[in-house]
């Protein structure tokens, strides 16, 4: 079997970067059509109009009417979908390799033709609205867009991707044709294909369906961020539920900063699995919560690292103090060596198996391009994995870790 991977990039004129990478041993392709913009480029009164233009594409175009648009990927058995994120919006599709033409073609007429039928903005506007209500319905969601907000506050990092109601009822046609004009422009589009699809006929086919558009290149980013001081804002809800949620999380540094590759590990350590520390203590050896675990979140210029658990309303104090107590040990104990590699161990392996998915390896080339404008090759990350040491794990420890920098969100149940 051929293992070999070609990756490949073309900069078209008008500013569409198109990334590839070429597996010859698979028969799909996933492709991801990408607009670097999110909820964190909106203003506060049009807050989750990057989501429900997302939406709105999957309506209608110029060329397809919304059940061929179900139908156009589908009857293949293929998959056609998307999402909206705090920096950037994503159409993709994953096809068998015959069937690229027609998928590139459907994500270039959802990208650049939408009709945007002012019934169809009504009738969508309720089934965002009922998204909305989803997510509210689900603490263990709901409750880190409320972290957001609360360790963010009117800064747009602290907006929902969705949005609020009384934004999402306000959206008229012209706003979102506005958006699409201002936000859906070449320079800011990249195109990122992973499978078995050679990259110049990935090139001729976006040149025929993407190069036609009259859109400016419209690629200024005001994305101000002036760093926020991390300090404990501790905010307490009382829900109608059976069970009490903690999200707690402070500011770090983004996807570009020297730190990134310690808290990645420092991470994983600390709540990434059965294995982690707080997996361990709070669930195996005290019985405090059915689901534990940390998370990092990377953008472009600052990130947010957390800790999520579920648990009783008469231990919610234990628990956090419990949580507490596992990043005063990462900062003043160092790690041993056993420990560190197995952490090392387990990041590098879930990293790797996720490259067994032709949507992942995309999604990866896109990010690459749009952060470092470059490709970043699996053994180099591997290679800066492995350079993470204990000091480093105790460095970052000891800049971030410290309880008064964390806010916290409870949600209790209502009396």
């Amino acid at each position: 079997m051929n293992t070999s991977t070609t990756y490949k990039k073309t900069e078209l004129d008008s500013g569409i970067r198109i990334v590839s990478e070429t597996i010859p041993y698979v028969r799909s392709v996933s492709i991801g059509v990408w607009i670097n913009v999110g909820s964190r480029d909106e203003k506060s009164e049009v807050n989750g109009i990057s989501h429900f233009v997302e939406h709105m594409v999957f309506k209608g175009t110029k060329k397809y009417n919304n059940k061929q648009i179900a139908k156009s990927i589908e009857e293949y058995g293929g998959y056609l979908n998307a999402f909206t994120s705090k920096e950037n919006t994503c159409y993709y599709g994953k096809v068998l390799d015959e069937h690229v033409e027609k998928t590139v073609d459907v994500l270039s007429e959802l990208v650049l033709n939408p009709t945007l039928n002012p019934k169809d903005i009504e009738k969508e506007k309720t089934v965002v609205l009922e998204e909305l209500k989803n997510i509210e319905d689900d603490p263990e969601d709901y409750i880190h867009d409320y972290l957001d907000k609360t360790m963010f506050g009117k800064h747009p990092l602290g907006y929902s991707v969705i949005g609020e109601a009384k934004n999402i009822r306000s959206f008229t046609k012209n706003q979102l044709l506005k958006y699409i004009r201002n936000y859906y422009s070449p320079g800011r589009i990249v195109i990122s294909a992973a499978g078995n699809i050679s990259h110049e006929k990935l090139v001729d086919l976006v040149k025929s369906r993407f190069e036609n558009n009259k859109r400016k290149n419209n690629n200024h980013l005001e994305r101000s961020f002036k760093p926020v001081k991390a300090y404990r804002k501790i905010i307490e809800e009382a829900k109608p539920i059976q069970q009490s949620h903690i999200c707690m999380g402070t500011v770090t540094g983004g996807i570009k900063s020297k730190n990134r590759y310690p808290l990645v590990v420092m991470n994983t350590l600390l709540g990434g699995g059965m294995s982690s520390r707080l997996f361990q203590t709070i669930r195996e050896k005290y019985g405090y919560a059915y689901s534990v675990s940390s998370f990092l979140n990377m953008l472009s210029d600052c990130g947010c690292l957390g800790v999520y658990a579920g648990t009783s309303k008469k231990n919610i104090q234990k628990t956090i103090e419990l949580i507490n107590n596992e990043l005063k040990k990462l900062r003043i104990l160092a790690l041993n060596k056993t420990e560190l590699n197995r952490t090392k161990a387990q990041v590098k392996g879930s990293m790797m198996l996720s490259l067994e998915s032709m949507s992942s390896r995309m999604m990866r080339l896109a990010s690459g391009e749009i952060y470092f404008n470059e490709y970043t090759t699996l053994d180099s990350i591997v290679k800066r994995i492995d350079a993470v040491t204990i000091d480093d794990i105790l460095e970052v420890a000891n800049k971030y870790l410290y309880p008064e920098n964390f806010s916290v969100v409870i949600f209790k149940p209502s009396e």
